[in-house]
């Protein structure tokens, strides 16, 4: 029987995440390479994938960052070849690139944020988790994570955020995130006879460190627990899903906001 540590070691495996410059994604890269993972984070904003990789690499992880637009199959493909041709493997792909446009809403809502909104984030999505599958289905093996919210299943509540000082998504973001819910049960319905799982956390209100104080206030009393949401609070969920730990968890859901959508 095999120890449950070492179902967690990632030693020798190799991951990409995108959008993993900045706050989520670089905790969720910071997670396997923990665990023993050469990671790849990569964005459109190369220069601060690069400066992320190089801080963890003065850790002693095994990092490197690079430039990708999600959005770009070319740049995806080319993301994907260069992990293969330098690891040999890509084992891990957590395809958390995405974002809220949100600056109009209805009845005035920009049709064209709306599209935007839907190609960073579902399409994209998307397009990750299939150069992923096609390296993936030879070895008969693969860590496919999206990256969903509680916004995917919940809508946002205008009355919460009245009188801050921060914008709230919209529908056209709470439309895709609930897309990427369910392309993530598609896609591991898909690929469940190559041994590849396929899941999605949803993470709940993590602020940034810019994020109106009144907002993070408002936010932390809003779940039961009374605790402000950080980027480490995914890191259960990645290691989880990311390793042999979740060999038999696919098409799920992982909800991780504090038990904001409890009530």
């Amino acid at each position: 029987m095999t120890h449950v540590r070492e179902l967690f070691d990632l030693t020798g495996r190799a991951a990409i995440i995108t959008g993993g410059g900045t706050h989520l994604g670089t905790a969720m890269a910071e997670t396997l390479a923990e665990l023993g993972a050469a990671v790849y984070l990569a964005s459109r904003r190369r220069e601060l994938c690069e400066s992320a990789a190089g801080q963890m690499r003065e850790r002693g992880f095994d990092a490197a960052g690079a430039g990708c637009d999600v959005t770009d199959e070319a740049q995806v493909g080319t993301l994907v070849d260069r992990v293969v041709g330098e690891r040999g493997r890509l084992d891990i792909m957590i395809a958390n690139a995405g974002g809220s446009f949100t600056t109009t809403y209805i009845p005035e809502a920009s049709v064209d944020e709306f599209r935007k909104s839907l190609d960073l984030n579902l399409t994209g999505t998307y397009i990750c988790a299939q150069a992923a599958a096609r390296v993936m289905i030879p070895k008969r093996r693969g860590k496919i994570i999206t990256l969903g919210s509680i916004h995917g299943f919940l809508t946002a509540d205008k009355r919460f955020y009245q009188g801050l000082k921060f914008r709230r998504s919209g529908p056209p973001y709470q439309a895709a995130k609930g897309g990427i819910i369910n392309l993530t049960r598609s896609l591991a319905a898909e690929l469940g006879e190559w041994n590849i799982q396929v899941n999605c956390i949803s993470p709940g209100q993590i602020p940034r460190a810019d994020t109106d104080p009144a907002m993070v206030e408002k936010a932390r009393m809003n779940n039961p627990l009374e605790v402000v949401g950080r980027p480490e609070h995914l890191k259960g969920a990645v290691a989880l899903l990311a390793s042999r730990a979740g060999d038999w968890i696919t098409g799920q859901n992982v909800v991780v906001d504090g038990g904001w959508s409890i009530w």
